[in-house]
């Protein structure tokens, strides 16, 4: 599994990759989170707000900080 969080490095992209790597930790399972700051990259995705979250291709959230709850229910699917 990989799952990517996009934005350039404001505020509230950096909350949500912290949101995403705490669920991550707590729920114990070995899946690395990466940081795209790229705005091309982003582009890539077909997302233009930030932050957003992808988990193996597919946008999850864009726009906001996920829940850790919300975090926690996309990689369990």
């Amino acid at each position: 599994m990989e799952i990517k969080v996009l934005g350039p490095g404001c505020p509230k992209c950096k909350q949500a990759e912290k949101v995403v790597k705490d669920a991550v930790a707590e729920a114990g399972v070995p899946i690395e989170v990466e940081k795209v700051t790229d705005i091309m990259k982003i582009a890539g995705y077909g997302v233009f707000g930030t932050p957003a979250v992808v988990i193996d291709g597919d946008v999850k959230c864009v726009g906001k900080i996920p829940t850790k709850e919300d975090v926690k229910k996309w990689f369990e699917q």
